[in-house]
């Protein structure tokens, strides 16, 4: 199968085991969701390579990771290991990237100063970032910075994330939709070892 192929739900085994880079909420755990469905084991992962070598020791039965953004263009730093694995591309999947603006509890968005999330996400936000004149905080997951948020428990506070990171952590959305621009979405691949092709049902 090309990496052109979208792959849909209905293509592999609900309770597969699948690496992606950061924390449950992730947009890399949304794929996972488009895909598998909530069956799906996560194994969360640090970085790319880590996601990579999940897969390749076993320690995980695919991985997805992210390619192109419509906003930033490639994932430079996921695309150098892709360039240095033997793993297989299955296909692809687009994820739609509405990153929400959270808080704890009571806070206000005229209140935040700061705001956190990956640095990738916060490129893709720059024009509500200087409007608000927020210091922009780089983290190196969008989930990861929402459950950071919620244990610092400061108002002065909040991450970008998807909106669903507030139901996990506890948070409230301040603000939707702040990308740059309203048809943010980011590719991603799926990888298998080689010898898992034709897991993959016709």
């Amino acid at each position: 199968m090309s990496a052109a192929a979208i792959l849909q739900r209905s293509a592999y085994a609900p309770d597969a085991r699948v690496a992606f880079q950061g924390e449950r909420g992730a947009y890399g755990d949304l794929a996972i969701q488009r895909i598998w469905g909530s069956q799906a084991q996560r194994v969360e992962q640090p970085d790319f390579a880590s996601v990579v070598r999940a897969v390749a020791a076993g320690d995980a039965d695919y991985a997805v990771l992210p390619v192109h953004n419509v906003i930033t263009g490639p994932v430079t730093w996921a695309r150098a290991v892709l360039a240095g694995t033997s793993l297989t591309v299955e296909g692809h999947v687009e994820i739609a990237v509405r990153h929400c603006v959270l808080g704890v509890p009571g806070a206000r968005l005229e209140g935040i100063r700061r705001v956190l999330s990956h640095m990738v996400a916060l490129g893709q936000c720059t024009r509500f970032i200087a409007e608000r004149r927020l210091i922009a905080v780089p983290h190196y997951d969008t989930a990861g910075a929402a459950r950071d948020v919620a244990l610092g428990a400061r108002a002065s506070d909040a991450a970008i994330a998807s909106e669903e990171c507030a139901e996990l952590y506890g948070l409230v959305v301040l603000e939707r939709d702040v990308s740059d621009r309203s048809d943010n979405a980011t590719r991603f691949v799926v990888l298998s070892r080689p010898r898992e092709r034709g897991l993959l049902r016709a």
